[in-house]
């Protein structure tokens, strides 16, 4: 089969609904169609299903401009954002253009046709599907579904236990009354430990080194008075500019006063916790930001550890043995299951091959032009949102550039827009180097690369993110337009 349109988008988690509904919103006319490897919208959040799951920001700014969270819930369950992005995508009837069990395989633009040929399996039939594309906006995030990222553990095979990797949580485990270890202590870890806490026997998260927590509320109180004295959306709309004001703050204090907010942090620990409470295991090596914060919603974890039901040790592993793990310093873990939230496997374009003309393009070599488009790539986008705030709020911005860009082609009746690069401007960073997270910097090599000078520069900055994107004319001397 071979299908044509004039925007394909790829994914159909946040981004790609967010992506599909702005086009319905400014460019009713155009053919549209999202290829979702998936069987179910919801993209992350519908793959993740470890117990606790939830959002990590706010949903005041994690939900979309044009469709605002009215939920005092300041921190949602998966199942909450997975429904959330389910009801935008039917109140802008995009569920008609979605076409699922799609895994896109490859996309090689033809400059004859100005289109992007693109292959594609059902992976249910083994059908192979072709479309064409003038537009080709991926919204696949930036880890592989297929495989998390787990270390080559000493000893590994001999664990007789159970060992389960969150991005591949069983729904039949049972955990009642059994020693859990949970290896990891980034979001997913200190989700998935309070969560578990409650009927395991007893939880122990093993770390190599502490992470930053933030002890947040997670229902707003104050939100729910004000829907009683002013129109509910009125009291959304201000929810999502103080905290959209407030992340970047939180941000941009932590870059500048790094010793003032690692006190904050560390105090909040102190507090949640009590005086005897050993900092050792609370205390990273890093500043405030240097890798993501983990939200803590309403002191859970502290809760958790304080109940005697959970205890962290901060260790490396010397080697796994039948019955759990040792560790460097003697000391044996057992555990009957072993959860490995040992992070994320990056991967760009959900692993698609990318050509031009039959000639292969390694878009990790490329740079990113307003970490929207790519270097040297005719039509194509990508949407990557913030890791140093919420993901929707970049990729709304980017959406709506995306939607700028395509109105101003057809308004000047141009087919091909091409940025490019000049002389001597790629750097050695990524387009996510803001953080030194284990997965970032293990899949640096994988993601495209960003210049040294705007618009190759990426910001991971909202305010100026949103008038380089919405207000700055789209035509510049590095976009290259072309015309039939």
């Amino acid at each position: 089969m071979h299908e044509e349109y004039d925007v394909l988008i790829i994914g159909a988690g946040l981004s790609g609904i967010g992506m599909a509904c702005h086009l319905q919103r400014e460019l009713p006319e155009k053919r549209v169609a999202i290829l979702e490897r998936r069987d179910a919208i919801g993209g992350t959040w519908d793959l993740f299903r470890y117990p606790g799951v939830r959002s990590d920001s706010d949903m005041f700014t994690m939900g979309y401009d044009f469709r605002p969270w009215m939920s005092p819930k300041v921190l949602a369950k998966g199942s909450q954002i997975r429904e959330y992005i389910t009801e935008t995508a039917r109140e802008y009837d995009i569920e008609k253009h979605i076409q699922f069990g799609v895994k896109v395989v490859s996309a090689d633009w033809s400059s004859g046709q100005q289109q992007w040929q693109v292959s594609t399996l059902h992976e249910a039939t083994g059908e192979v599907r072709n479309y064409s594309c003038r537009f080709l906006i991926s919204c696949a995030g930036y880890y592989n579904y297929d495989n998390g990222y787990l270390p080559e553990f000493p000893g590994f095979e001999q664990y007789k236990g159970q060992c389960v990797h969150p991005q591949f949580w069983p729904e039949s485990l049972d955990y009642r009354d059994k020693n859990v270890l949970v290896i990891g202590s980034g979001a997913t870890a200190v989700t998935i430990v309070p969560a578990m806490a409650g009927d395991a026997a007893h939880v122990t998260m093993l770390q190599r080194s502490p992470s930053y927590y933030l002890n947040a509320p997670s229902y707003g109180k104050l939100l729910r008075a004000l829907e009683h004295l002013l129109p509910k959306r009125w009291v959304y709309r201000f929810a999502r500019s103080c905290n959209i004001g407030l992340q970047r703050l939180f941000y941009s204090g932590a870059i500048r006063w790094p010793e003032v907010m690692r006190d904050f942090l560390l105090g909040q620990v102190k507090k949640a916790l009590g005086k005897d409470c050993d900092m050792r295991h609370f205390t990273p090596k890093y500043m405030p930001w240097e890798q993501r914060l983990c939200v803590v919603p309403n002191g859970d974890l502290f809760k958790a550890i304080k109940s005697g039901k959970t205890s962290v040790v901060t260790d490396e592993i010397e080697s796994f043995t039948e019955q759990g793990v040792q560790l460097k310093s003697g000391e044996v873990l057992e555990a009957d299951i072993v959860i490995t939230a040992t992070g994320l496997q990056l991967q760009t374009f959900g692993g698609m091959e990318l050509s031009i003309d039959g000639n292969p393009v390694q878009a990790n070599r490329l740079l990113s032009y307003k970490s929207v488009l790519m270097q040297d790539l005719p039509n194509l986008a990508f949407i990557l949102g913030y890791v140093n705030a919420s993901w929707t709020l970049k990729a709304d911005i980017a959406s709506r550039y995306i939607c700028r860009l395509i109105n101003y082609m057809d308004a000047h009746a141009y087919t091909v827009v091409t940025p490019r690069a000049p002389e001597g401007e790629a750097s050695d960073e990524s387009a996510m180097n803001t953080l030194s997270s284990g997965y970032i910097q293990r899949g640096n090599a994988e993601l495209p690369r960003q210049g040294h000078h705007l618009p190759w520069r990426v910001l991971h900055a909202y305010g100026p993110d949103r008038q380089m994107l919405l207000d700055t004319p789209i035509a510049d001397e590095w976009l290259e337009f072309a015309a039939k």
